[in-house]
């Protein structure tokens, strides 16, 4: 698009810090706002795929190393209400070598609570009107602390061989599980 609009070839275009420009001559510049604005209506960029500037990249690590783990929960289902009470949740988890264990702790356990509310309250329920009826943290059950099961963590720790510190990661750990785990309803 710049190369259109200054009348030169596309490899004598630059980027730099926000301005495209022919390089070797600073006179021949423009914001980069300015081209993208011309792109918008642009009939050179019609054959790149249409008109704007936009860009798409990927990134494939040549290394990963994924954090794991393993949930399982005991239950007792009521036969005449289909209620269910969990009777204890068991986790055990790789997080790498964990650099705050309190916080790591904590992250999991928040993580079980709020899987284990969505295993067994989160629903959306819509009336004969279609207005939805559970939208707000009003309208839907979310666990209270007497709604936990006690809980058994294990904390497992495979530092990573691809970065100093021998972390991974711990943020999805907790949530991602309870639901499968907690499946029999």
């Amino acid at each position: 698009m710049a190369a259109s609009l200054f009348e030169c070839a596309p490899e004598d275009v630059v980027l730099d810090q926000g301005r495209v420009m022919v390089a070797g001559v600073p006179s021949k510049s423009l914001p980069l706002a300015t081209v993208a604005k011309a792109a918008v209506r642009s009939r050179a960029l019609a054959d790149a795929g249409g008109p704007g500037l936009n860009a798409c990249a990927f990134h494939y690590p040549g290394t990963v190393a994924w954090a794991f783990g393993v949930h399982a929960v005991a239950l007792e289902v009521d036969v005449e209400t289909c209620a269910l009470r969990l009777l204890k949740y068991v986790a055990a988890h790789d997080c790498g070598r964990p650099i705050n264990p309190m916080i790591v702790e904590g992250q999991i356990h928040g993580g079980l609570a709020q899987g284990i509310g969505t295993a067994l309250g989160e629903e959306m329920i819509y009336d004969e009107a279609g207005q939805l009826l559970t939208g707000t943290f009003m309208d839907y059950p979310m666990p209270r602390a007497e709604d936990m099961p006690p809980l058994s963590i294990e904390h497992l720790d495979f530092p990573s061989p691809i970065n100093e510190l021998g972390i991974k990661g711990v943020g999805e750990s907790g949530v991602v599980s309870p639901p499968p785990s907690s499946a029999a309803q």
